[in-house]
């Protein structure tokens, strides 16, 4: 089972590696689109943590992208004793894993990932 489908009940993107999320505006609100007296708001982006992996706004869409490069990567995609969260642009890996070169490639990969300003691994157990 991928990481995607682990953590967070999604399947793989068919050919994953080749996937970019498309650039995505949010839709000006609701209220600001029927003021016919003010001139039209330009439409707010949403920041890279927040990205889903369709392009949407998605609270948890850093670490869902984090896992999907996980899952995209043959020497991590079958690991299961792992998570993944997010604080912000921060990625928080938690469980336990075999050796400190496990740790050290998820967070080499996790560090790739638009958004992720910094991985935080205090939480990952090796043994």
């Amino acid at each position: 089972m991928g990481w995607l489908k682990r953590l967070f009940g999604l399947e793989k993107l068919e050919n994953q590696e080749n996937v970019q999320a498309p650039a995505y505006q949010a839709p000006v609100a609701q209220a600001q689109a029927q003021a016919p007296a003010q001139p039209a708001a330009s439409p707010q982006t949403i920041p890279p943590e927040r990205m889903g992996l369709n392009g949407e706004y998605d609270q948890s869409g850093l670490a869902k992208r984090v896992a999907q490069a996980f899952d995209a990567n043959p020497d991590v995609a079958d690991i299961e004793t792992v998570y993944v969260a997010q604080l912000g642009t921060t990625v928080v890996l938690k469980g336990t894993v075999a050796s400190q070169e496990i740790v050290n490639k998820l967070v080499t990969i996790a560090k790739g990932v638009k958004g992720a300003t910094g991985v935080e691994t205090n939480q990952v157990t090796v043994g």
